[in-house]
């Protein structure tokens, strides 16, 4: 008979919203060991009769003091070999997707809690603990995946939005320019995505813009954008590739579309 291999269950959220045009990713610095004054994304070990979701959001505002205001899903699971230094642990990521979050207020285990570029996040020499390097590469890939073929880059503006504002998003989450005229003739013209309010802002010296919202009753995590909104071709940003050595494609359990 098999011995049941028991090890701890942890959750960690890749946080994302757009700042000042570009990708930007929540992180709290370390207060305790292992990996002390180093920045690592939000997270912790779930508590008995705790769900990982309830244990995400539970972690989030205890280190950050933030409630999830947005889209909260579960990305994948991670380990549980090699990745903590204390022994084998199972990490359930979540992925948050919001326009806006409420200021930052570090607590718990964290003795910091900021914004940081997801660029800078992901260069090679990459500053996060843990594996954490490779769980936002994939939270970030997730969100540029998702966002070709569902409204979800809608979760980055507000309830109203101009053209462009949406295109930001979507130059933000892609990492690449796209053309306004191209852009604007797609979104307006796919079905049961977005449509205008009557309503206009003003983003400069020309003439007000247009405000759009999401087409009622569209689930911006789930409806299939016909035809798609495709990213970008070209070279991606690299990720990291300094894993941890427990951590293979093959030990990663892809959970799409579950709350």
């Amino acid at each position: 008979m098999t011995t049941p291999f028991a090890f701890p269950i942890a959750v960690d959220v890749v946080a994302l919203t757009v700042i000042d045009r570009a990708l930007h990713c929540l992180v709290v610095t370390r207060g305790i060991d292992p990996y002390r004054g180093r920045p690592a994304l939000p997270g912790g070990f779930v508590r008995e009769g705790e769900q990982t979701l309830q244990a995400a959001e539970r972690e989030l505002e205890e280190e950050t003091g933030i409630t999830p205001p947005g889209h909260l899903e579960q990305l994948f699971s991670y380990g549980p070999l090699g990745r903590d230094p204390r022994g084998p642990v199972l990490s359930v990521a979540h992925l948050l997707l919001a326009p806006r979050f409420s200021p930052v207020r570090p607590g718990g285990d964290a003795s910091g809690a900021h914004w940081r570029p997801v660029d800078a996040l992901l260069a090679p020499d990459s500053p996060l603990a843990f594996d954490h390097a490779t769980i936002l590469a994939d939270g970030v890939e997730r969100a540029r995946s998702k966002i070709e073929y569902s409204p979800l880059a809608t979760s980055f503006c507000g309830p109203e939005f101009t053209i462009t504002q949406l295109r930001t998003a979507y130059e933000a989450i892609w990492g690449a320019p796209l053309d306004p005229r191209n852009f604007h003739r797609k979104a307006t013209k796919t079905a049961s995505f977005i449509e205008a309010t009557g309503r206009t802002a003003h983003e400069g010296a020309g003439r007000p813009a247009a405000l759009y919202r999401l087409a009622p009753g569209v689930d911006e995590t789930a409806f299939v954008l016909d035809p798609p909104l495709r990213r970008p071709t070209g070279p991606a940003p690299v990720p990291p590739t300094n894993p941890l050595p427990g951590r293979m494609r093959d030990n990663r359990a892809s959970t799409e579309g579950e709350p």
